[in-house]
C-alpha cells in the first residue's frame, strides 16, 4: 500500500493550519469585549478595513505587505481574486458582538473560533475516506469544539449539546465563507431562543 497517496499534499496541510490559527484569533475577542466593549467593536472594524484596502490593492498588484504575504500563503487554489474569508469572519464576529447579549455572543464567536475552525483538523484523514465520511469526520471534529468551549463557558450540559449542534449543523451547509457569518449568528440566536 502507498502511503503516500493517502496522506494530503503538506503545502495543503500548512495552508489549512494558518488558515484555521487566523481563525483561532478571534477567541480573543470575547475577553476584550469584557475589559472595554467600544475599542473591541472599533478593533475588529479597524481589522476589516485594513485587510478590505489591503487585499483590494493586492489584487491590483500594488500591494506587497505582510497582510497580504499571509493572504497568498493561507489562500485555497480555488481562491481566485479577493479572498473574502478574513472579512466575513470580522463581519461574523462583529455581528455576534453587536447582535446578541451574554453569554450568546462569546459562545457565537466560539462556535466560529472553534467549530469551523477546529472541523478541518479532519483534513488529514481526507485522502482516504469517501466524501460522506469525511462530513461525518469533520462534524465531529467542529460539534465537540463547540461543546467543549460551550461547556466551559456555561458549565450547562443541555446548553452545551444545542449549541454544537447548531454550530455543526451550520457548518456543513456548503457556502464557503459565508458559513464565518451564519455560524456565530445562528448559534448565538438558538442560545438565545433556549436560554
Amino acid at each position: 500500500m502507498n502511503l503516500k497517496r493517502h496522506v494530503i499534499p503538506q503545502q495543503a496541510f500548512a495552508k489549512e493550519l494558518i488558515r484555521k490559527g487566523i481563525h483561532l484569533t478571534i477567541v480573543i475577542v470575547p475577553t476584550l469585549a469584557k475589559w472595554n466593549f467600544h475599542l473591541t467593536v472599533a478593533i475588529v472594524s479597524l481589522g476589516i478595513i485594513i485587510y478590505t484596502v489591503n487585499e483590494s490593492a493586492r489584487i491590483r498588484g500594488v500591494s506587497d505587505g505582510i497582510i497580504s504575504l499571509v493572504t497568498e500563503i493561507a489562500s485555497r487554489p480555488t481562491e481566485c481574486g479577493f479572498v473574502w474569508g478574513p472579512v466575513t469572519l470580522g463581519m461574523g464576529t462583529l455581528a455576534a458582538l453587536l447582535y446578541y447579549p451574554e453569554p450568546a455572543a462569546t459562545i457565537g464567536i466560539y462556535a466560529l473560533a472553534f467549530g469551523d475552525g477546529i472541523a478541518s483538523f479532519a483534513m488529514p484523514f481526507k485522502k482516504h475516506i469517501n466524501t460522506g465520511q469525511k462530513i461525518l469526520l469533520e462534524s465531529f471534529f467542529c460539534f465537540m469544539g463547540v461543546f467543549v468551549s460551550t461547556y466551559i463557558v456555561l458549565e450547562n450540559l443541555r446548553l452545551a449539546l444545542i449549541s454544537a449542534t447548531v454550530a455543526t449543523g451550520l457548518e456543513i451547509i456548503p457556502v464557503q465563507d459565508v458559513d464565518n457569518l451564519i455560524i456565530p449568528l445562528g448559534t448565538g440566536l438558538a442560545l438565545i431562543l433556549v436560554m
